[in-house]
């Protein structure tokens, strides 16, 4: 439990600032006397002298004092910071799962910032855990993201459905195919990502459909993932399908839209139930409607 208060560091920092007892009572409207004895049981607490008061001679200031000082100044910037902190212009902040920001995380600031110019938009990209947290504790406002390990008090709006696809080499014997069925993937080496929920989430699919996945490599980035796949090691899974039909290693693969319909999954606006309630932010909330979000997931 804390024994000082704002208030009386409120008076220690006063009299430095004006170097006169007198002068600090009447700028922080308090008597001469009940802010000496203030000071005094400071010092007593802190078992150090904070100033050097004679009578009729100027405050001088103790090396203890000048370092009490310092830190006394910036409890007292960080305590205004924390009051001021709903006054001031908010900053909000767009999370976005990572794998998918760079195909909705530009579109969406780009829209947000036209619809409402005189507001202030930033991103953040994060995997499941970081954006579930991030959500709960305030640090971003919303996110953009697979409704994927999001347990306890949060809101969602569907976006867009989407399937997954799959990514193989050009020589692969699906390479022909026009689309896949997970049950065409039986007994193959497949790629997936390593991130838990993710995998977790894969893991949970094939269940459900009586599969059970043959795991030959788990990677932690979508572009790793297709270069393995065109190099043959097996074939990757993925809700995000980049355009384009090479490999960052500059080989050819392929990609096959997945047509389990058990494998679709949806893309949501996700934030957290116990925020309170704002007009901006349900304004924010409106203008994230399925079209801006269709007209990206289509590209």
């Amino acid at each position: 439990m804390l024994y000082l208060t704002l208030r009386q560091y409120e008076y220690i920092v006063g009299v430095a600032d004006t170097g006169s007892l007198t002068k600090a009572a009447a700028q922080l409207n308090v008597s001469q006397p009940s802010l000496s004895v203030a000071i005094t049981r400071v010092e007593q607490h802190l078992k150090g002298t904070i100033f050097l008061r004679g009578k009729g001679s100027a405050i001088e200031i103790t090396p203890f004092g000048h370092r009490l000082i310092a830190k006394a100044r910036s409890l007292l910037a960080l305590g205004a910071e924390i009051e001021q902190d709903h006054d001031v212009a908010q900053t909000w902040v767009l999370g976005c799962f990572a794998d998918i920001a760079p195909w909705y995380m530009a579109p969406v600031l780009k829209k947000l910032g036209d619809r409402f110019p005189a507001l202030t938009f930033v991103g953040r990209e994060g995997r499941f855990a970081d954006l579930g947290r991030d959500l709960a504790e305030g640090k971003i406002d919303f996110a953009i993201s697979y409704d994927v390990g999001f347990e306890g008090n949060f809101t969602r709006r569907k976006l867009v459905d989407i399937a997954p696809v799959a990514f193989v080499a050009t020589d692969h014997p699906l390479a022909q195919a026009n689309t896949l069925e997970l049950s065409d993937l039986k007994d193959m080496p497949l790629i997936l990502f390593n991130e838990d929920l993710s995998e977790g989430f894969m893991r949970d699919l094939f269940t459900r459909i009586n599969l059970t996945p043959v795991i030959q490599q788990k990677v932690a980035s979508l572009e790793m993932m297709r270069s393995l796949a065109a190099n043959g090691v097996g074939v990757g899974i993925s809700y995000s399908c980049p355009p384009g039909h090479l490999s960052y290693d500059g080989k050819p693969l392929v990609t096959l839209p997945i047509a389990t319909p058990e494998a679709r999954t949806e893309i949501a606006l996700i934030w957290s139930g116990l925020r309170a309630d704002s007009p901006d932010f349900d304004a924010i909330l409106d203008a994230l409607t399925p079209p801006v979000v269709d007209a990206v997931s289509s590209e």
